[in-house]
Formats: C-alpha cells, structure tokens, sequence
C-alpha cells in the first residue's frame, strides 16, 4: 500500500478514470485502506497529479478528495496539482520545472514533502508554490499559451531573416542579447543547424509534439474564456498550427517545425 502516489496522465479521461472511478480508482482505495490495522489510526495519505490537465478537471478531482476528506479521512487525504514544464530535454537534464497548487490550510506541512519528492526529477529551485489547489494547473496553462504563441513568432521572425540572406545563426546570437529574446531563440531554436542538440536539428524529432501544443494552447484559450480575459494573438497560432498539422511533412513533429512549415510554404 502507498501513501504517496504521483501520477502524469495524458489527458482528462485518463484523470477521471484513475482518481475517481468507483471500484478502483485512487480515492476508492483511499476509502479503502484509510486506517493502520495495528494502531487504528487513519493513514496520512499525498496524491498528486502532474499533467497538464483542464483546470475544471483538476477542480473536480480537489472536490471530490475533499468531500472525500469531510468524512472520517478529514485532514488526512490531501490533493496536489503539480504540472511539470520542461518538455523531454528537461526530462533527460533533470531540470523540469514543477507548479504546485496546495490547499492553504495544509501548505506549510504539505509542500515540503511535495517539493521532496518532486526535487527528484527537477531543480530545487524551479519546484514553486503557486496557490491553492488548480493554482499550479493555471500556471502552467499561462505558460504553455506563451510558449506556443511565441514558438510561431520565433519562427515567423527567423524566417523572416533566412529570407533575406542573414545567417541565422548570428542573427539568434543578436536576438538573444536584445529585445526579442525568448525561451524559444535561446533554448530550442527552429532554424536547423542553430543550436546543437534540440529538436530542429533532429528533424524536429524527440521535442513538444505540435499537436500536444496545439492542445496546451487551446487550454489557454479556455482559461482565458473561462475568467473573463481577452486575447487575441491564440486564434491566427492556431489556424498556423492546425494547417502544419494537417500536412504529413509536419504532423507529429516538435511544435517548432512551423519554421520548416513557413520556411517552405
């Protein structure tokens, strides 16, 4: 039996089956297995999801734990989001950056055992406590909007430049000691060639998949509808990305291969 158990699941579906079906989803055993057998007392018990899930599935999940923890599991059942940032190559560094959303009651005592064990698969330093629960979910939604959007504006500038004859190897290098500097130009540059050991020059192979970007930026979009902010720059990304999607040179390739898309289109 565990007490502590951390999952990463793909999507809402998969969320909603392991946490709460009926028989054995992770609250039923919960349920199941609450007390020690030898000294009867309740068993203090962490799950923690950290997907990059819609918010409102997140919430449904925090609710049911908690009514779940109203009964006899009160204060001893707690539920954490956590969503990591980072992709496969902060995976393979060891330097994936997690978002924890946490109950504030339960924060002082929980979040260091969270943030112990999650140091274990990213930097100290990049683990933070964004809120109450569905905090960490947010954030990491925030960024994945950005990132998309700025993963299109990159390209669109660096095209831009190959096709005007500038090298783009200095032109990133300027790039990134000015104004248009980002994650994208400095981190996993699209223009093959660039940047050793990133996905465009792995033929945009092994990086964020265009269609989970696609995915993470209509979340965005969601959220935003969600609490009332507008936006305006998501619906021309997405038109650019669903168009790359639906071309086989381009499906199922690192989100940056809209450069390749622009490039040759």
């Amino acid at each position: 039996m565990a007490n502590t158990v951390i999952t990463m699941l793909p999507n809402s579906a998969a969320v909603n089956t392991v946490y709460l079906h009926s028989d054995n989803g992770i609250l039923a055993g919960a349920r199941a297995a609450e007390r020690d057998p030898t000294t009867g007392q309740p068993y203090k018990k962490l799950i923690m999801e950290c997907g990059t899930i819609e918010t409102s599935t997140i919430m449904s999940v925090a609710k049911a734990t908690q009514d779940l923890s109203a009964s006899e599991l009160s204060q001893t059942l707690t539920f954490v989001d956590a969503p990591v940032s980072g992709g496969p190559m902060g995976a393979k560094s060891g330097t994936l950056t997690f978002m924890v959303g946490c109950a504030p009651a339960s924060a002082d005592e929980v979040y260091p055992v969270v943030k112990s064990h999650l140091q274990h698969m990213g930097n100290a330093d990049g683990i933070f406590l964004c809120g109450d629960v569905g905090a960490g979910t947010s954030f990491k939604v925030i960024n994945n909007y950005l990132s998309a959007i700025t993963s299109l504006a990159a390209s669109e500038a660096l095209n831009i430049g190959v096709k005007a004859g500038l090298d783009p190897k200095l032109l990133t290098n300027v790039i990134n000691v000015s104004g248009g500097q980002c994650w994208v130009t400095s981190k996993s540059n699209p223009v093959p060639g660039v940047q050793p050991n990133v996905p465009s020059s792995r033929n945009y192979e092994d990086g964020f998949r265009i269609e989970l970007c696609a995915k993470v930026l209509g979340m965005g979009t969601d959220l935003a509808k969600m609490v009332g902010a507008r936006t305006i720059l998501d619906g021309p990304t997405q038109t650019a990305f669903q168009e790359a999607m639906s071309d086989d040179r381009y499906k199922g390739k690192d989100a940056r291969v809209v450069y390749k898309w622009l490039n040759e289109n």
